[in-house]
């Protein structure tokens, strides 16, 4: 009679089965299944005996019952709670008769049937009832002779060393009962070169398995597996060599000491790992999997970690190397400059030239600047940070300080605090310090690629926030709205996942301010749920409206005029009818005279001029401020029959877009809008439904 169906709802009239009740099959290989209600109240031994009985089998106690799908689990007292209507079972020899069996099977002189034994073995032992029974049956003593004695190689030694390995997974044995001249075999399976694949991989789980246990342990593997050995396994072509080669090697970074890890990581750095994992493993022409995920996750992490120690010590004043550091970027930046040595001036001169360069450099404490670095974190891996961009990149460490000590007070960007605040932000979201996740596999690909990962990211993210102060046109005021876009710029690029930091450069700087306004406006429209065709239609119609009274703002700051700055002495009055064009920036003649610097980009940022048809004569303008540039040269481009072109046009109309929509949408809160209209009907067949008012008026 064929299984099937069982499970289901109970037809008209049939009564449904007790809570306690589940309908279930039972196969026997040879025999007819069984279709039973089984009560989960009667006990285990009572079923199987009426099991047994309608198939006359005897000593019922000799068998069990299993599952016969997924890992085959025996049904136990304790489990058979989780039997579910329309399970299948076998019924099959009980734990204890198989560990019985099988603990002799494998100490057979038969070749076959010791192979056999222990690959049923290895199988069983996933099972938690059937571990028990072998194991308290001396099973794992046989097992450690078949290793010790070493006269069983290739598929018999790995069935022996995978059983052992299911065993001890169930905790019913500690790693530290294992024998000296055990955990010596299977160290030497792992430094064999010549050795099968597959015995090298059980080896490896085992010698990671064994290391957290205890620190005797890991001194003694840490001692006898040597970093090489386990970066030889690395680079095989076996991916599952690799991946338990990588698994013991975390597993010794995260026993190991803080001294301990960092020695090991600053060995793996010797070797160039990293360069080796990016190119072999992570650009490998295999899928990279969860497992190694992971592992490369928390590898990264240990090595981010490495920096924990610096940026939770805030700056000792009283340290003679963390003031010469100190002191290395004042020298660096401007004693290259300076004709006159300082040492030719007094002590008080001195003292006041430092603090003038060191509020040149950003400090807020610029007569005594390791105050800044109390706070910790960052702490001194700011202070590491900023003496790392120093050294390496003198360019642009230079090219950052001076050009800002050339700007108003101001708008310079002071680089001393952005880089303190850089670093925290940095450490916050590498989550520097934390412990590691047991299950993340976020990495960053481009970690594996560079050394001094950490350092190399710091010196692109602190040019980019000098970068983006000028583009937000940041005074002193704005510094923390700086920061925050500066965070966003990373954050976003990170999430892309470049596979170098020269990517990641290269993304971050395009990643300008403007396009993080319209990644914000875009975000925020999706949060809205203004992305409905309806909605876009209807922001769309009312476009043309605001666009009008924008231009109507812009003519009437015209007619309000503005008070300029005078720029020549000769006054003339020209008709609007007679301009011929608008000219910006660099284009204009007034902008194209010498001036210093810093006062030629304020001029480029402000200037504009209106040419006349008469004689190309030029009227020169330069603006009060940015947002005046923007009023005047919107209502000029419009008398001249042109678009309105600058950046206050979109932010003026995003805003009036948002509020008009928002208003316009009032009444549909929490409304779902569809995408198309609802359809419209046919015409009614006649209109005799109508009033007719006029019998009314008669």
């Amino acid at each position: 009679m064929p299984y099937s169906g069982l499970g289901l709802a109970p037809g008209p009239g049939a009564m449904a089965p007790p809570k306690d009740v589940v309908k279930i099959a039972i196969q026997m290989v040879g025999a007819i299944p069984q279709l039973i209600e089984l009560q989960q109240s009667k006990p285990l031994t009572s079923v199987l005996k009426d099991v047994c009985d309608v198939w006359s089998l005897p000593n019922a106690e000799r068998y069990a019952l299993q599952y016969a799908d997924g890992r085959q689990t025996y049904i136990t007292e304790l489990n058979r709670g989780e039997i579910k209507n329309g399970s299948i079972l076998w019924l099959t020899t009980s734990p204890d008769q198989e560990a019985e069996g099988l603990y002799n099977g494998i100490q057979s002189n038969n070749v076959d049937v010791k192979s056999d034994s222990l690959k049923r073995l290895a199988s069983l032992s996933q099972d938690v009832t059937f571990a028990q029974e072998f194991i308290n049956r001396n099973g794992l003593k046989q097992i450690f002779s078949i290793v010790e004695e070493g006269n069983d190689t290739g598929e018999i030694l790995a069935h022996t060393l995978k059983a052992f390995m299911e065993l001890m997974e169930h905790d019913f044995v500690s790693w530290e009962t294992l024998s000296a001249a055990f955990i010596k075999k299977i160290v030497s399976y792992v430094n064999m070169n010549a050795m099968d694949a597959s015995v090298q991989q059980l080896s490896l789980s085992i010698l990671e398995n064994m290391v957290p246990s205890s620190r005797l342990l890991f001194e003694l593997v840490k001692k006898e597996v040597t970093v090489d050995r386990l970066l030889t396994h690395l680079q095989v072509t076996n991916t599952q060599l690799q991946l338990k080669a990588m698994a013991l090697l975390i597993a010794l970074l995260l026993a190991a000491t803080d001294a301990e890890r960092r020695d090991i990581m600053d060995y793996l750095r010797e070797r160039n790992v990293r360069q080796f994992i990016h190119k072999n493993i992570i650009h490998s022409s295999e899928p990279l999997g969860d497992e190694m995920a992971h592992y490369l996750y928390v590898l990264q992490s240990i090595s981010l970690n490495l920096h924990e120690r610096r940026m939770r010590t805030p700056m000792d004043p009283y340290s003679q190397e963390q003031r010469e550091l100190l002191q290395s970027l004042r020298q660096t930046a401007f004693e290259s400059e300076s004709e006159t040595p300082t040492s030719n001036f007094s002590t008080e001169r001195r003292r006041s030239l430092c603090a003038k360069e060191f509020r040149k450099l950003g400090f807020v404490n610029n007569s005594n600047p390791a105050q800044d670095l109390y706070r910790a974190p960052p702490g001194l891996l700011a202070l590491d940070n900023m003496v790392y961009f120093s050294r390496h990149t003198p360019n642009a460490y230079s090219r950052f300080v001076l050009e800002n000590s050339s700007r108003e007070d101001k708008h310079e960007c002071p680089f001393a605090r952005s880089s303190i605040q850089l670093t925290l932000i940095l450490c916050e979201i590498l989550h520097v310090g934390e412990p590691c996740s047991e299950t993340a596999q976020a990495f960053y690909p481009m970690f594996f690629g560079q050394d001094h990962f950490f350092e190399e990211l710091f010196c692109i993210c602190i040019q980019l926030v000098n970068k983006t102060w000028k583009e937000m046109r940041a005074t002193q005021e704005d510094f923390d709205k700086v920061l925050q876009v500066v965070r966003e710029q990373i954050t976003r690029t990170l999430s892309l996942k470049p596979t170098s930091l020269e990517l990641f450069k290269t993304r971050v700087n395009v990643l300008n301010y403007s396009e993080i306004l319209k990644l914000r406006q875009t975000e925020r429209l999706h949060q809205e749920e203004t992305l409905a065709v309806p909605v876009l239609e209807l922001r769309e119609r009312l476009k043309p409206e605001l666009l009008e009274l924008i231009r109507q703002q812009r003519l009437m700051r015209l007619c309000e005029g503005t008070l300029f700055r005078k720029i020549s002495s000769r006054r003339r009055q020209v008709p609007v009818a007679d301009m011929k064009a608008l000219l910006v920036g660099k284009e204009c003649p007034h902008t194209k005279e010498k001036s210093s610097g810093k006062q030629n980009k304020d001029v480029l940022e402000l200037a504009f001029s209106i040419v006349y048809d008469v004689e190309e004569y030029c009227l020169n303008f330069i603006a009060p401020t940015r947002y005046e540039f923007c009023l005047w040269t919107d209502g000029l481009n419009m008398l001249l029959g042109k678009e309105m072109t600058s950046e206050r046009t979109q932010t003026d109309l995003d805003v009036l877009l948002s509020m008009e929509l928002k208003l316009r949408l009032l009444d549909l809160e929490n409304i779902s809008i569809p995408d198309t209209p609802p359809p419209v009907p046919k015409p009614p067949s006649n209109l005799n439904f109508c009033y007719d008012f006029s019998h009314a008026e008669q």
